[in-house]
């Protein structure tokens, strides 16, 4: 009996010892999400090629520069609208990752336009503009919704030029931008002053780094999500360092999209412009960055939750059934996609205050 109790005693001694000798359970466990994690790098190394790239650099002037510093006032600028009630940030707000959180957004006079405002962060990216791709640039783009009846509903280009060329700030501002200028109070510079500034709101992530080596930035379901992403096939048309934003596809491949999202409203996309059958329901496929933050999804904002968005896009976009393991470790990629929006351009010049 003794001798037993010694045996086990003794069995006790090791394995406690041993635990003190570097077997600890945590430091085990460890281990076993870093190698997983490794596993994970090799696989999606072999998978990203160049269907993936980071951010291009934020543009290091920033405010500095003139052009830019101009776009960022008239971008908060509420007399872009023709009775002073919303700006360019009122429907694209930079403290929410340039969009209001609406399904539809309400113009100068209350009206709601017909389609989501995408978010502007990153948006000068894009191949074209609007969810029909009917502005080449974002330059183009900043000029249509003040002249849009439903949107900010400046009567004429003129009538805007003559507004602003009263505001006692303005004209300096317009003469430091563009000193090579008669006339540089103009409606097209106020459009390429716009662009330019939206130029500079890019917001790199976690995942760009990733890109660029440290595989320390995502996490293991961070990288289980972005190896789903790829091999199940979302990647065919969320790719480029946006994640989409350069192609149109149409919504609703193996289903009709609006059974799937509830929408009010059947939007027929691009051939409500081409008149093309081939286009009816094609819209540009958005950029998935910072989409954890930019709800509501889709043209129409008709679903505000990300999983239930990415439930449906799998559905209907690629006639799969989602386990509930695949959709949390997407969801999870998709996050890691959330930057830093710009600090000092969120909010509108304090010199707005004392503007006359």
């Amino acid at each position: 009996m003794e001798k037993k109790y010694l045996f086990l005693g003794l069995i006790s001694l090791l394995f406690f010892a041993g635990l003190g000798c570097g077997s600890d359970p945590s430091n085990a466990e460890q281990t076993v999400i870093d190698k997983e994690s490794v596993q994970y790098d090799l696989a999606l190394q072999e998978r990203i090629g160049e269907q993936f790239e980071a951010l291009p650099a934020v543009p290091a002037q920033g405010l500095e520069d003139p052009e830019v510093k101009l776009g960022y006032f008239l971008y908060h600028d509420t007399r872009l609208s023709k009775t002073g009630k919303v700006s360019c940030n009122s429907c694209h707000e930079l403290k929410n990752f340039g969009v209001d959180h609406l399904s539809f957004s309400p113009g100068d006079a209350g009206q709601n336009g017909g389609r989501n405002s995408p978010s502007v962060l990153n948006a000068a990216l894009h191949r074209v503009q609007f969810w029909d791709g009917r502005a080449k640039d974002v330059e183009e783009q900043a000029g249509m919704p003040i002249l849009n009846p439903i949107e900010m509903a400046i009567p004429s280009k003129e009538f805007l030029v003559q507004r602003l060329q009263k505001i006692s700030l303005y004209p300096p501002l317009f003469q430091a931008a563009f000193p090579q200028d008669k006339n540089p109070v103009s409606y097209a510079n106020i459009q390429k002053a716009i662009g330019k500034f939206e130029r500079t709101l890019l917001t790199p992530s976690r995942y760009d780094q990733y890109l660029k080596g440290d595989k320390t930035a995502l996490t293991v379901q961070e990288k289980k999500g972005f190896l789903n992403f790829i091999t199940l096939g979302c990647a065919t048309c969320h790719a480029g360092a946006l994640l989409g934003g350069s192609n149109f596809q149409k919504f609703g491949v193996y289903q009709e999209y609006w059974t799937a999202t509830g929408s009010q409203k059947i939007d027929e996309g691009v051939y409500a412009i081409s008149k093309d059958t081939a286009q009816k329901y094609f819209f540009k496929v958005p950029s998935l960055r910072n989409v954890g933050e930019t709800y509501p999804y889709f043209h129409d904002g008709s679903v505000k939750d990300l999983d239930k968005a990415v439930e449906i896009m799998a559905k209907v976009q690629l006639n799969i059934t989602l386990s509930k393991s695949e959709k949390a470790e997407i969801v999870a990629f998709l996050n890691s996609l959330t930057g830093e929006i710009p600090s000092k351009v969120q909010n509108p010049p304090a010199e707005f205050a004392v503007m006359q």
